[in-house]
């Protein structure tokens, strides 16, 4: 199939819209489930792009959590620990493929921005982590393949309209590209740059040279979520997985502030009076998701006041003061941060 129609272009005002192929070859993507706008096509064929050259770079399993074409988070496929899946809205026993592992780090990265997000996954989706996604508020998944199981279980999420795209792995694009703006185009080669440890990071600049495997794994993941974030771009990274990803500010500055605000903000999810807020059961996750971030932030009195704890709780939590913040981030190490272009301030760091 040369061309796909689709519903509206980036706002249902502009039509018509569709996807094609301009040398009359076949796309190289096929839906086998729903119908995936404008905006999902665009968070596919970038997702799909970066997980791809995580996997080539790192050589494991990876997933990213899309949201208005930029990554809320992305991740390699490493064991979860207990708190994680907590974290992470996991159960204890639940059997996790590394897969799996990948998506729940994707999208527990920052699950209030992944909230209806796109997925992308670098392998054949399994049955695991099809039912992590099963229970998620998701747009759709694109991936090289679905086991039957996985696809039956995805393709019966939203009523029957989640959007499932396959893509042919081994579909190769051709290396110029073009784009149209304002009826004039822009053409120029695609960013093919290979991003890994032997092509990056060698030229190290600080005093200490002593980095270890993982720190490069995780300078890698940093840079190449950049690759396909908005610029301005600024990641931090930690454990084999982005825990602060922020894009298109018009400030580097505001940019670092943003992804920095969001990787304290999951250091802080780790925290016992964090972990053990008392919800009531029948508060959804997305809510849950919402609470602790208000909670964690500077007005937690909007979820645990007087006047709403009982919404939300089963008991009306101690507020989480900024001395006990401080004191948990001051222990923080092992995290890696990066950008997609220069720091021109010393501020910014």
């Amino acid at each position: 199939m040369n061309e796909l129609a689709l519903k509206y272009g980036c706002n249902p005002n502009q039509k018509p819209s569709r996807i094609y192929m301009e040398d009359g070859s076949d796309l190289p993507v096929t839906v086998l489930n729903g119908k995936p706008g404008y905006i999902n096509f665009l968070d596919a064929l970038n997702s799909i792009q970066l997980v791809k050259e995580l996997k080539a770079a790192c050589g494991q399993p990876a997933a990213a959590s899309f949201k208005h074409v930029s990554p809320a988070g992305a991740a390699l496929g490493l064991p979860l620990t207990e708190v994680e899946r907590k974290m992470y809205h996991i159960a204890p026993d639940a059997v996790l493929s590394p897969l799996a592992c990948a998506y729940a780090r994707a999208r527990g990265a920052d699950r209030m921005s992944s909230f209806g997000d796109w997925i992308a996954l670098s392998d054949v989706c399994d049955v695991p982590t099809a039912k992590l996604i099963q229970h998620e508020v998701s747009d759709g998944i694109i991936a090289p393949g679905y086991e039957p199981e996985a696809l039956a279980i995805l393709a019966g999420k939203k009523k029957g309209n989640y959007n499932v795209v396959a893509i042919d792995p081994d579909y190769k694009p051709n290396p110029v590209e073009h784009k149209q703006v304002y009826g004039i185009t822009f053409e120029q080669g695609r960013n093919e740059l290979t991003i890994n440890a032997d092509t990056m990071l060698t030229n190290w600049v600080p005093k200490n040279k002593a980095v270890s495997d993982e720190q490069k794994r995780d300078l890698v993941l940093a840079l190449i979520t950049l690759k396909y974030t908005q610029s301005n771009s600024v990641c931090y990274t930690a454990g084999g997985q982005t825990i602060g990803v922020g894009a298109g500010q018009q400030s580097r500055i505001h940019c670092t502030r943003l992804a920095g605000q969001k990787a304290d903000n999951w250091q802080l999810r780790h925290m016992d009076k964090v972990l053990n807020l008392p919800f009531r059961d029948d508060v959804a996750k997305p809510n849950r998701d919402n609470a602790i971030d208000v909670y964690i932030g500077d007005t937690p009195e909007d979820v645990i006041g007087d006047d709403v704890w009982a919404e939300t709780f089963t008991e009306q939590p101690a507020p989480l003061t900024a001395e006990e913040k401080k004191e948990y981030l001051s222990h923080v190490t092992g995290v890696c941060l990066g950008s997609d272009a220069f720091f021109p301030f010393g501020d910014n760091i």
